[in-house]
């Protein structure tokens, strides 16, 4: 039932609180060299949670297309709109390869993201 219908039949319904984070349909795409700014959650493909901006408590932003971040981070935020959210699934070759990132990103670890594009800022 939908909330038109429930007033119309009497029924009242509860006002949203909070904020909405659904993706404007019409909105923009950062591109190379916008400063973009991000949330994002990272953790091994055993769930292991090794990082996250959420824990500090502030946005992380970085120059898209710049290489300032892993491969599959500059491809897949390039493709988000201000508000998505998405879970990024990057294989070594995309993340940190043979290297890791050690102690806690081992050598050819395959990491999951979930990243959140806040806001950016066109290249001036």
């Amino acid at each position: 039932m939908t909330a038109e219908e429930q007033t119309s039949e009497g029924q009242h319904t509860i006002p949203m609180e909070g904020e909405d984070i659904t993706p404007k349909k019409d909105g923009e795409l950062p591109m190379t060299g916008d400063k973009v700014f991000v949330h994002y959650v990272g953790t091994l493909l055993d769930g292991t949670h090794f990082d996250s901006s959420r824990d500090r408590g502030e946005k992380f932003s970085f120059e898209l297309g710049k290489g300032q971040v892993i491969k599959a981070w500059d491809i897949g935020v390039a493709t988000m709109k201000v508000g998505e959210l998405c879970q990024l699934i990057c294989k070594p070759e995309y993340a940190y390869g043979s290297a890791g990132s050690p102690p806690k990103i081992p050598p050819n670890a395959t990491l999951v993201f979930e990243v959140s594009l806040r806001d950016f800022r066109m290249e001036e």
